[in-house]
């Protein structure tokens, strides 16, 4: 019988997982892959970002209430999910910024915080791993250490010398980074909604896009999932204290978002097998071997 294909995401926060890498993994889902997030923290330090759930009874229980709508999330993609047990940092803003919360998961030791990420990767042995860059995807302190903790843990875990109590070593074979926020994609859906005669939400975004981190240059891989994208936006609904259900996320009809851009991208950061670039598959290099098993 063939070896059934694993990919783990890691992500920072309960709702990251739906914004960023949903439909590519709700279309691995449905071919048949094993699929793990993998959540650093709670979000016990997110704001409710939905006017229509912004009540001082929902702050105060905000801990179980995102463990929940992950719960409903998670349900709708079609995954499994972890928690890796980490505190929401927060986001600071200022000038000067704060410093961050005492016992927080933008502060630990990335060397420490890797460790329950060896340890599950061990124990779900992924093919293949997704994260965000070295920047976050943006600077927020608890993706910036999803990074570290990620990269850390992808190089430890196969190495047999390496914390040989958190579990038999295991290897992925390939480390991606979410590529999402590129402004060639912002820009097409942009001028496709002008065309269309709409409005776009991206005009404001592009105006001060100098100021914004663009690795479009970086894509490696380009994974077909447009027909997915309605599960990953019923997925990002069901984080209802974080996205507004009319609001900016739901702005593009989905037919121009199936048309114009149809894709996930990520950019391959690590990789232990042959699989020449441009890629359409996360597995590329990978699945023929391992289904040959």
């Amino acid at each position: 019988m063939a070896e059934q294909l694993r990919l783990m995401a890691v992500h920072a926060h309960p709702d990251d997982e739906s914004s960023k890498g949903a439909a590519t993994m709700a279309r691995y889902v449905a071919e048949g892959v094993e699929v793990l997030v993998a959540t650093c923290t709670g979000g016990e330090r997110g704001s409710v970002l939905n006017p229509k759930m912004d009540r001082p009874e929902v702050l105060a229980d905000i801990s179980n209430i995102r463990r929940a709508e992950m719960d409903k999330a998670r349900e709708i993609l079609g995954v499994e999910q972890a928690w890796l047990g980490f505190v929401d940092s927060g986001l600071p803003e200022g000038d000067p910024l704060p410093p961050l919360p005492e016992g927080c998961f933008g502060l630990v030791d990335p060397a420490e915080g890797a460790l329950p990420l060896i340890k599950l990767i061990r124990q779900f042995k992924p093919h293949v791993m997704t994260t965000y860059d070295e920047n976050g995807g943006y600077p927020h302190p608890d993706h910036i250490m999803c990074h570290k903790i990620s990269v850390a843990a992808f190089e430890a875990a196969g190495d047999p010398e390496q914390h040989p109590e958190l579990g038999e070593p295991w290897q992925p074979l390939k480390l991606y980074y979410n590529s999402g926020w590129t402004r060639a994609r912002f820009m097409a859906l942009h001028e496709a909604m002008l065309a269309a005669g709409l409005e776009s939400p991206y005009t404001e975004w592009l105006d001060k896009w100098e100021d914004r981190q663009d690795r479009g240059d970086k894509i490696t891989t380009r994974v077909e999932c447009g027909e997915y994208f309605e599960v990953r936006d019923d997925a990002l609904r069901a984080h209802a204290t974080q996205v507004d259900p009319d609001g900016f996320w739901f702005h593009v009809p989905m037919e121009l978002q199936q048309k114009v851009w149809p894709t996930e991208d990520f950019e391959l950061a690590r990789s232990f097998v042959d699989s020449p670039v441009p890629e359409s598959d996360l597995f590329a290099g990978i699945r023929e071997s391992v289904q040959a098993r």
